[in-house]
């Protein structure tokens, strides 16, 4: 079976090692991005979801989102919104993502949403 890819894009180096170390474990492969602008360069061996970080430095979270809902390249490729933002879930919602995960959030929470949306039946929209 396939490995899924998962691309984590956030400007935090602790929280791209945490999800380094965790999905790699879980049997993911996993790519980490701390340059929001990089992820708009996606065109070949495209991820199967995306985690983006909502607040990053340069280019913020809920643009990339918008611009990588606009590509046909990238419009298919489920988004999750990282922030520990209380209104996360809107946020998520009016920029385009298919879900959201909440700051702090433990292993269980993080397995679940990968899961979610990686499944071959996955909703398309949160």
């Amino acid at each position: 079976m396939k490995r899924k890819k998962i691309l984590v894009a956030d400007d935090d180096a602790d929280i791209l090692e945490v999800f380094q170390l965790i999905l790699s474990v879980k049997g993911y492969d996993v790519r980490t991005e701390n340059n929001p602008e990089k992820l708009l360069e996606l065109k070949d061996d495209l991820p199967d979801l995306i985690f983006l970080d909502i607040w990053m430095s340069g280019m913020d979270g809920q643009d990339i989102c918008r611009r990588l809902r606009s590509r046909e390249e990238t419009k298919h490729i489920p988004i999750i919104m990282l922030s520990a933002n209380v209104d996360i879930e809107n946020i998520a919602t009016e920029c385009g993502a298919t879900g959201y995960l909440a700051k702090p959030f433990d292993i269980k929470q993080l397995v679940h949403v990968i899961e979610k949306y990686t499944s071959e039946q996955s909703p398309s929209l949160i």
